[in-house]
């Protein structure tokens, strides 16, 4: 059955969401992600070593805990919705290489695959998240010290 105008601007809408958070976590610019999730969101990023809670909470750690890595960028695809209404689901994937410092002037670049799980709502101001969970997909190259959870 061919998706009507309104499925069609949903998903580009909802994808754009999806790229918009890699961008603002790439620029560390991590104010704009208050255009990606609703304020009382939940986040959970245990599953590549991270945290879990609330937004704000979230947010804010967001900055120390990526202040470690001097480069990294999220690539993501695949991506696939659910839209029912003013509700949706969407699972992407997403290529995730970080550069770590070493000490002494030596770097090494880890590969991380993961999935992202997010629910989402159809808001006044457009689409949010209402819930983001990682999923480990593989750990490569990963130095002592950092911790991934096994996938």
């Amino acid at each position: 059955m061919p998706l009507t105008l309104q499925q069609i601007s949903d998903r580009l809408e909802i994808e754009q969401l999806i790229v918009d958070y890699a961008n603002a976590i790439d620029r560390r610019d991590f104010d704009a992600l208050d255009q990606v999730f609703t304020p009382d969101a939940y986040i959970d990023y245990r599953a590549m070593g991270g945290i879990d809670g609330q937004y704000p909470a979230v947010k804010a750690w967001l900055k120390p805990a990526l202040d470690k890595f001097p480069g990294y960028s999220h690539l993501v695809g695949n991506i696939t919705t659910r839209i029912e209404g003013d509700a949706a689901t969407a699972r992407t994937l997403c290529f995730n290489p970080m550069t770590v410092n070493l000490g002494e002037n030596k770097t090494q670049v880890m590969f991380l695959g993961l999935w992202y799980a997010d629910k989402l709502i159809r808001t006044p101001e457009g689409w949010r998240m209402t819930e983001r969970v990682e999923e480990n997909g593989y750990a490569h190259n990963v130095p002592g010290g950092i911790q991934v959870s096994e996938g």
